[in-house]
């Protein structure tokens, strides 16, 4: 197909199709023109999902948009803003690995009490205490798709049990629905969120569900912040611990009292943008830019144009 693609990154020169002119496009600023023929888009990534930027709003100065492509795993904030006959993908896949290395950083973080030694060498301060451990820890993973999947993938050679939960049963794979989570929460030590937010999943894990786990027990959310209630943690007052990459809302506003919640630990939504995502990004839209040209089936489609 031919026309006009937007996209965050210059393209492989030896891979790059003829039949299609390309533009970059990083962010920031949009630009001025050539946004009438565009059909493939791809919107820049930043981290945060929160809101609509300059990178969303020009979609509406697209008229001959066919193609909008995403490099994130999340799509939830863009259904509203695609005409029906837009083609949406997302990046599935390509956050995989950076997302379940951040997960498992944040559980040994958390269990091996980490930033309590760091603040500690600040203050030249020497005094160790008894440690939790990763080890013969129980834990679940509620959104058991390829994140998940890599997730536990990191999470067995640390010789711990896995709990498998996704939105629907698949007793084939030994993955529970999420009508078991119930039943399952006061077993298991650990608690991974990598669910996408959806009506289903938004303030999943409420007050109910922190009251089924055991004390002490660890929540870590590399998903989305609004699948873990604020209000229902801070409840807790240091019972349930957790690690959060994303929060509700975000950014934080400075006065958010989850920074100072006892035994709260956060990072500011950097799971999925490591190194190592952004070189299987650029080789995606290679791809995916030549089979766009060459009239064949997209990867990652995630809701087909009418």
């Amino acid at each position: 197909m031919g026309g006009r693609a937007l996209v965050q990154w210059e393209q492989n020169r030896d891979n790059a199709p003829e039949a299609l002119h390309v533009d970059l496009y990083a962010g920031g600023p949009a630009p001025e023109e050539g946004l009438a023929d565009v059909t493939f888009y791809q919107v820049p990534y930043a981290p945060s999902t929160q809101g609509v930027d300059e990178r969303l709003d020009i979609i509406t100065r697209m008229p001959e948009l066919r193609v909008l492509q995403l490099v994130s795993a999340g799509y939830e904030q863009v259904l509203g803003l695609l005409p029906d006959h837009v083609t949406l993908c997302n990046g599935r896949g390509l956050h995989d690995a950076s997302t379940a290395e951040h997960a498992l950083a944040l559980m040994l973080a958390a269990q091996r009490d980490l930033p309590r030694w760091a603040i500690d060498q600040r203050e030249h301060r020497w005094g160790s205490v008894p440690q939790r451990s990763l080890a013969d820890s129980r834990v679940m993973i509620i959104g058991y798709g390829s994140i998940g999947q890599a997730i536990e993938a990191r999470l067995l050679p640390f010789e711990t049990e896995v709990v498998r939960v996704a939105s629907q049963a698949r007793p084939e794979e030994d993955v529970h629905g999420v009508n078991e989570l119930h039943v399952l929460l006061p077993e298991v030590d650990i608690v991974v969120l990598v669910t996408p937010l959806t009506e289903d999943t938004r303030g999943l894990f409420g007050a109910h569900e922190f009251a089924l786990l055991r004390d002490d027990a660890l929540v870590v959310n590399v998903g989305r912040g609004a699948v873990l209630d604020t209000d229902a943690l801070l409840a807790q007052n240091g019972r349930v611990r957790a690690a959060l990459d994303v929060t509700d809302p975000e950014p934080l506003p400075v006065e958010q009292p989850l920074w100072d919640a006892p035994g709260v630990y956060l990072t500011p939504h950097v799971a999925g943008g490591s190194a190592a995502f952004y070189p299987r990004a650029r080789a995606f839209m290679d791809a995916q830019l030549a089979r766009w040209a060459a009239g064949e089936p997209l990867a990652n489609v995630v809701r087909p144009g009418k």
